[in-house]
Formats: structure tokens, C-alpha cells, sequence
């Protein structure tokens, strides 16, 4: 028979637990704060409402306790985010290509750029490990040992240098199995030749979810939390002619193409089989 101390102690322990999980801070708390805090780029901070930070990793399933790499995440709009979120119980890899001789001056800009951004606020980026690779034999992280790869609006660029199936076998190798795949890219629509996605930049779902299947990812789930209607992906430069770039844009025209946002996105989370 149970007695009357065994129900007191098992209460006692419900209600501890209870307390205890309410108290500690969940993944969307700690975006916030990272989200809100002052080492951010104030240019930055006003790109959240088109690009929809908070919703987008909570979509990802990302959590502070993963170990995260983040493929070129160039003048680190997301780096200002994920660092800080994932700094003190997991580990935030930061990637970038290898620079050499012939390599395209923006590189070695964005390079010299973060670094900058790193010896402001050590306090925030001292911990991320930097990771230099080749796009054509890309190697992120050891073999099998992270939970989660998240690239932001790059696909375009691989398939313009023909290393897209390269950078997408190297997800698979870096991650876990099991491990999620978090891609976001500018939406062309179905059907667009190929040629076409990469002198625009907008890519199709078909062209991104085929190149993850090749390299041994099953699609898991999509969202349209960073989609625009506005866009109608069909401008003469591209995705440029959009925020935040403006590329060629007459003054004349600034007014209307500012009030589209920026582009149409896919966001695609993929599992590694």
C-alpha cells in the first residue's frame, strides 16, 4: 500500500519540475534577446520584418544547445544573431572560402569586414570557429559531427560557379544523421530554365529540393514564412533590383520598388537520411 509521504515527496517533484521547465528560457525567448540586442547592425535590424529571423529558425528547429554551421554567412547579418544564441552551450561555425590570388576582391572585403565586426564586440564572436573551404571540395566541420547547416540565399551563386552539387555533399558529409539542412533562397517560378534562375538569382524549389535528394537529404517540411507576393521575380536585374541592393534603380523608380520588400523566398528544411 502507498502511503501518505509517497504522494507528498511525488507532488512535491511534479510541481519542482513544472516550475522549474517554466522558468527556463525556450529557443524563441533567446532569439529575442539575441534579436534585440546592441552589437546588431541598426541597417540590419530593419531588414527583420522581410526576413523574419525568429520565425525562420523556430522553423528549423535550431536550439542554443546545437552545434551550427552557417555556410558564407558573408557581412554576418544572421552571425550577429546565431553567435550571441549559440555561443555559451553550443558551437556556431562561421564559413567562408578560401582566399587566394584570383579570388573576387568582395571576398576578401567580407573578410576583412567581419573581422572588424569580431575585435568591436569579442564578447559576442570569441567563441565561433572560423572555417575556410574550397567550394569545389568543401569541408565545414568534422566528419558527421554537427546538428544543423543553415545557408541563407546562396544557392544562385553555387550553381553560377558549378559547385552546387560539391557544397551540397558537404552538408551531408558535416552533419549528423539525422541532422537538418535550413536553406532559404529567392523563389524563381516553376519551370524557369536554368540559365535564367542564374542571371536572375531566383532559383526553383525543383532545382534546390533535386540538388539536397542527390546528396542524400529528404525534404521534411516548407514554409512561406519569408514569401513575398509582391515580387513578381521578373525584374531586369534580378533579384538586385530588389532591397537591399537597388541595383540600377532610377531615382524615379526607388519609391516603388522599395515599397515590394525583398524578394520571394523558399524556406526548405531538409533531414539528413
Amino acid at each position: 500500500m502507498i502511503n501518505n509521504k509517497f504522494y507528498k515527496h511525488f507532488f512535491i517533484l511534479i510541481f519542482l519540475t513544472t516550475v522549474l521547465g517554466c522558468n527556463k528560457p525556450d529557443a524563441g525567448q533567446l532569439i529575442d534577446k539575441a534579436l534585440e540586442a546592441e552589437h546588431r547592425t541598426p541597417s540590419y535590424t530593419q531588414r527583420d520584418k522581410y526576413r523574419h529571423p525568429k520565425e525562420t529558425l523556430l522553423f528549423f528547429g535550431l536550439n542554443p544547445e546545437q552545434s551550427i554551421v552557417e555556410i558564407t554567412p558573408g557581412s554576418g547579418w544572421y552571425a550577429e544573431i546565431l553567435a550571441p544564441l549559440i555561443r555559451n552551450k553550443g558551437q556556431y561555425y562561421y564559413t567562408s572560402l578560401k582566399l587566394h590570388e584570383k579570388i573576387n576582391p568582395y571576398f576578401v572585403k567580407v573578410e576583412k569586414a567581419f573581422k572588424e565586426k569580431m575585435g568591436k564586440n569579442p564578447d559576442i564572436y570569441d567563441q565561433l570557429r572560423w572555417v575556410h573551404f574550397d567550394p569545389k571540395q568543401p569541408e565545414f566541420a568534422p566528419n558527421g559531427s554537427v546538428d544543423m547547416v543553415l545557408t541563407f540565399r546562396n544557392v544562385h551563386n553555387w550553381a553560377k560557379a558549378g559547385s552546387a552539387e560539391a557544397m551540397f555533399n558537404g552538408f551531408a558529409k558535416a552533419l549528423k544523421p539525422g541532422g537538418i539542412l535550413g536553406l532559404v533562397e529567392h523563389r524563381a517560378k516553376a519551370g524557369t530554365p536554368l540559365e535564367k534562375q542564374i542571371k536572375s538569382g531566383y532559383m526553383t524549389e525543383n532545382y534546390v529540393v533535386q540538388m539536397a535528394k542527390d546528396a542524400g537529404f529528404m525534404l521534411d517540411a516548407k514554409s512561406e514564412i519569408n514569401a513575398n507576393p509582391k515580387d513578381t521575380a521578373d525584374h531586369p536585374k534580378g533579384v538586385w533590383n530588389l532591397l537591399p541592393v537597388l541595383r540600377d534603380v532610377a531615382d524615379d523608380d526607388k519609391a516603388n520598388i522599395i515599397s515590394i520588400g525583398e524578394s520571394d523566398r523558399m524556406t526548405l528544411r531538409f533531414i539528413k537520411e
